[in-house]
């Protein structure tokens, strides 16, 4: 039987006079999602393997109030947002990696104003210096030589912050066949996660939009659809499904992919 993970935790390296190098956040669908909970895990598993100094926050982590803002409930995003940076700051959080896209943003580009000044990074970004660092050695498990694989840009790792190349070093390091869909980079289509339609009834309209960006992913062959967000797992995953691709077609987290390349 595997060993649990030992997660270490903020406030516990506090009582020991102990300061992480980074704070890994977490964000609501890696603590609370039973899927992106598995990456989260193969996310701590590759920090430990590379001798991260890391901590997560647990319970003292609240949502980043990104939802609230994007909604245009900005009285809440700050309320939260303002409790987050206190706590943050107690702990003179220096560095902040984050598995979410969603939170990466909204960190990075909105916490400034309120007080919140962290170097932010996702974690694709992280995982190209492990990586390329050599802490992390891209050989032992899974084969996935001759393996066609598309990746999936998201809105807010993409467009939203110019970052595409990171993600793309990261799937290039497994050997695989990176197979580009039709619309990709900054022209990238979203699964329609980004735009709230996870948490919705659809507009009246013939299509939903996760299954026409499964369709393009679908039509590239490949056997694997990569994804760094959460959110993007979830539609793209239920879009392979609408397809009934699903003993086909896996969708993965970058994370996942690098855990199962290396058999940590």
């Amino acid at each position: 039987m595997e060993e649990p993970l030992k997660i270490p935790m903020m406030a516990e390296l506090a009582a020991e006079g102990r300061s992480p190098e980074i704070l890994f956040w977490v964000g609501c669908a890696g603590s609370f999602d039973a899927r992106a909970q598995k990456v989260t895990l193969a996310f701590c598993k590759i920090l430990q393997a590379a001798k991260v100094d890391y901590a997560i926050l647990g319970n003292e982590e609240m949502c980043t109030g990104d939802p609230a803002r994007r909604a245009g409930n900005e009285f809440l995003f700050q309320m939260t947002a303002l409790q987050n940076v206190q706590i943050l700051n107690t702990y003179e959080v220096k560095k902040i990696v984050t598995v979410c896209p969603h939170c990466f943003n909204v960190l990075k580009n909105d916490y400034p104003a309120l007080g919140g000044n962290y170097e932010v990074v996702h974690h694709s970004q992280l995982l190209q210096e492990l990586i390329d660092s050599g802490k992390i050695k891209m050989s032992g498990g899974g084969d996935f030589k001759g393996k066609k694989i598309t990746y999936h840009d998201s809105c807010y790792l993409g467009r939203a912050n110019d970052i595409y190349e990171a993600p793309r070093h990261v799937l290039e390091m497994l050997d695989a066949d990176l197979a580009e869909m039709k619309r990709c980079r900054t022209n990238g289509l979203c699964c329609g996660a980004g735009g709230a339609q996870m948490w919705k009834e659809d507009e009246p309209g013939k299509k939903r939009i996760n299954t026409e960006r499964t369709e393009e992913a679908l039509a590239t062959g490949a056997s694997v659809v990569a994804v760094n967000c959460p959110f993007c797992l979830t539609m793209m995953s239920d879009g392979v499904k609408a397809f009934d691709k699903q003993e086909e077609v896996m969708v993965y987290d970058l994370a996942e992919l690098i855990v199962q390349k290396t058999g940590l």
